[in-house]
């Protein structure tokens, strides 16, 4: 896997010519741009982007037209989405810098530039992956973890669909769930069914576990009355 599609890319700035903001996202949710295949996908405050990407013989990066989720958000966080993808919409000069912490940088005809860091994917960190489904109850419970005797885990049970996204079987037990979900954060009083992919660690770390559970996509949410 190349250093592009290997890592999960944070827009840490977006500026024009003279170093003035373009593309303004809120502090701690910054795009997120994943390639794969051929493929571009931004992950933004607001909406999702996607589409198809190339990158030709001179190391430009030119974006197809981006598909867009049409979620209804603040005027500023719609607008930053605006602002991005008038920017995908031209090719733009790539300069990928590899490394323990790789940037790459992007740069328009017009001299706008986005800078971008990355993170390593969990498929470049463990291989391939299963998907499963997990329902999450709204209020975790106690792990009985002797590690932690305070330690409060997520209480899942596993669910299952079919091909057309509808449920199918008997949920599996309830059961405390000792490893975190990257990506996912918990709101007590909150159910919500999560497709999660699993990977196996391997080696195992004598202090983690063997599976690791990352964020694929919110598939039900719901506020429980207590």
């Amino acid at each position: 896997m190349n250093t592009l599609e290997a890592h999960r890319w944070s827009l840490e700035s977006a500026t024009d010519a003279q170093g003035k903001r373009v593309v303004a996202a809120p502090p701690g949710k910054p795009f997120v741009f994943g390639f794969s295949q051929g493929r571009v996908n931004v992950e933004g405050p607001c909406n999702r982007m996607f589409g198809g990407y190339q990158i030709d013989a001179e190391g430009r990066l030119s974006v197809a037209r981006m598909a867009s989720t049409m979620k209804a958000c603040e005027p500023a966080l719609m607008q930053a989405d605006a602002a991005l993808s008038d920017l995908l919409a031209r090719p733009m000069k790539m300069e990928l810098t590899s490394g323990p912490a790789p940037t790459l940088r992007l740069t328009s005809a017009a001299d706008a530039t986005l800078v971008l860091t990355g993170q390593m994917t969990p498929e470049a960190r463990y291989g391939a992956s299963t998907t499963i489904f997990l329902e999450v109850a709204a209020q975790p419970v106690a792990c009985n973890d002797l590690m932690r005797p305070a330690a409060t885990c997520l209480q899942v049970r596993e669910r299952r669909y079919d091909e057309k996204g509808l449920r199918v079987g008997t949920p599996g037990e309830w059961r405390p769930l000792y490893e975190p979900i990257e990506g996912f954060t918990h709101r007590a009083g909150e159910r919500n069914v999560l497709r999660v992919k699993r990977f196996q660690r391997n080696p195992v770390p004598a202090d983690a576990s063997a599976n690791v559970y990352v964020l694929d996509l919110i598939v039900e949410s719901e506020l429980v009355k207590p």
